[in-house]
């Protein structure tokens, strides 16, 4: 395995600065899950489910606004579009502290559907600024970043909350926000390459929304339904076995072994499929049930197989869905995919809490694995379909 691919990738002119933009930019967001649901639960004093009814209304609201968010970018650009969503979402957690919980919960779906969408943004700006042939090393990099801050966000949230109080954590958040907002605006990065055709009119939905890219969507729902039951179903096993306190240990873990799974997907010549992978990741999860009573370590080496495909899953789906949209939509395209992906995120939570506040920790792995080869088969359905002739897939 050659590490060329990504020296090239960092050698084109920007993409450094635009990689480290975006790691900054979506740390705080990492940590906006688990810092709400500590203030919610110690400061308003509200249970979990209260706690998890402001996280879900903020995920519905950034799955419903995340199109529309990417429509506005490919219209206006992305200067003030970032300009007013990132401000809106500075002004919500500066102000997530002195809310009271009725406000908050109000509040909460409105925020969610102007966050600023930054991991599209930030994949869009590479497909501008890498050549096609590269374009893979590119979303694998920015895949193994996005794990980094999923390692490093919550950690440092949960120290500032702990050793100071969620109200610091929140107003760092909030803080971050801005900052991050100001830095986009400054450098303001191109979202299509300078060699694309981009046509005057926006083309109709349905010419580039093709079967392929919604099998590659449901790919996307799928993927990340897996991922987060088994995220849940981990912390229930860990749970089960008194053993909660190395759940971060755990966590991280399974991030790393995605970003090892990554490094390699952006270095070969020829990966698997977006559709192959997710089947990996699915498949390898069902098994880990069976040691779901065992010591954390063991748990923890169980991960591994399956959060080796985790991050190639998501750079690759990235990939497939940048070279099937138009550039005139990409933007929007990006918003879809990211829709997809909190789709899955918003039902897989309470679909595997189900299954294991019925059963066992052990079947909310299993769980998590057949309902996601179960959007894999849809997904699959799906691409074995040919789009109308005329569809327009690449302008």
């Amino acid at each position: 395995m050659s590490l060329q691919p990504y020296r090239r990738v960092l050698a084109v002119p920007g993409v450094r600065t635009t990689m480290l933009l975006f790691f900054l930019i979506r740390l705080p967001m990492t940590a906006t899950g688990l810092t709400l649901t500590l203030h919610v639960v110690t400061d308003l004093g509200r249970g979990y489910g209260e706690a998890g009814l402001v996280g879900t209304a903020t995920m519905l609201g950034s799955a419903l606004g995340a199109p529309l968010v990417g429509r506005m970018i490919d219209r206006y650009g992305l200067r003030p579009v970032s300009a007013v969503c990132g401000l809106t979402s500075a002004a919500f957690w500066l102000a997530t502290p002195h809310l009271p919980y009725p406000a908050l919960l109000a509040a909460a779906l409105p925020a969610g559907a102007l966050v600023l969408p930054a991991t599209s943004i930030a994949r869009q700006v590479l497909t501008a600024l890498v050549p096609p042939e590269s374009r893979r090393s590119a979303y694998s990099l920015d895949s193994i970043l996005l794990e980094t801050s999923y390692m490093a966000g919550p950690a440092a949230a949960i120290a500032l909350s702990t050793q100071l109080s969620s109200t610091a954590a929140l107003s760092g958040i909030g803080a971050c926000f801005a900052l991050g907002t100001v830095a986009l605006c400054w450098f303001n990065p191109p979202i299509r390459h300078e060699a694309e055709t981009v046509t005057a009119e926006r083309p109709p939905m349905r010419e580039w929304v093709t079967p392929r890219l919604v099998g590659a969507l449901l790919v996307a729902s799928g993927a990340l339904f897996c991922l987060i039951g088994t995220e849940l179903a981990t912390l229930a096993a860990l749970r089960a076995t008194g053993e909660v306190t190395w759940t971060g240990v755990v966590i991280a873990v399974m991030c790393v072994a995605s970003a090892a799974g990554g490094i390699v997907h952006g270095a070969v010549r020829q990966s698997l499929s977006p559709l192959r992978l997710m089947v990996l990741l699915t498949v390898l999860v069902i098994p880990v049930g069976l040691v779901a009573g065992l010591p954390w370590w063991l748990l923890a080496l169980a991960l591994v197989p399956t959060n080796l495909a985790c991050a190639p899953t998501l750079a690759s789906t990235a990939e497939e869905v940048t070279g099937l949209a138009p550039p005139r939509v990409r933007g929007e395209a990006m918003g879809l995919l990211d829709a997809a992906t909190r789709f899955g995120m918003g039902a897989g939570s309470p679909v595997i809490g189900f299954v294991i506040d019925h059963t066992a920790p052990g079947w909310g792995f299993a769980a998590a694995g057949l309902f996601g080869l179960g959007f894999a088969a849809a997904g699959a359905g799906l691409r074995r379909r040919r789009a109308p002739t005329a569809a327009v897939a690449v302008r």
